[in-house]
């Protein structure tokens, strides 16, 4: 059973820079696409950025484009996203979700795997 471990939440102040990790095991790790997804206090869960299971390809939600970098080490088992630029609205429990693909989808529901999340909060 493959499991999921975010860290590297936290309270950060506006504009500051944070990196999250999400670290994998129990399945061969460059089988699977990769996810970041977050919630906010009372909105849906989102989509926020995905990694090919080779890490050739990416892609964002456009709310964070040009702000958060997705990227994956195969030899760690790690996938990590670097968020520059924080504001408010990126407060959120962030979620690593996994799934036996070449590509990472958008869509939550097509994620077999899914770690217990990690806490970022930006004050202002």
């Amino acid at each position: 059973q493959v499991q999921l471990v975010e860290s590297g939440g936290g309270l950060m102040q506006a504009g500051a820079s944070l990196r999250l990790s999400c670290a994998f095991s129990g399945r061969t790790f460059d089988k699977h696409a990769v996810g970041w997804f977050r919630r906010a206090p009372g909105k849906e869960r989102e989509f926020v950025a995905g990694i090919s299971r080779g890490g050739s390809v990416t892609r964002y939600a456009g709310s964070v484009k040009g702000r958060f970098t997705i990227s994956r080490d195969n030899d760690k088992n790690t996938v990590y996203l670097e968020m520059n630029g924080l504001s408010y609205e990126d407060t959120a429990v962030y979620y690593c979700a996994a799934q036996e693909s070449p590509w990472a989808t958008r869509v939550y529901d097509e994620y077999d795997f899914w770690g217990q999340g990690t806490q970022v909060t930006v004050f202002s």
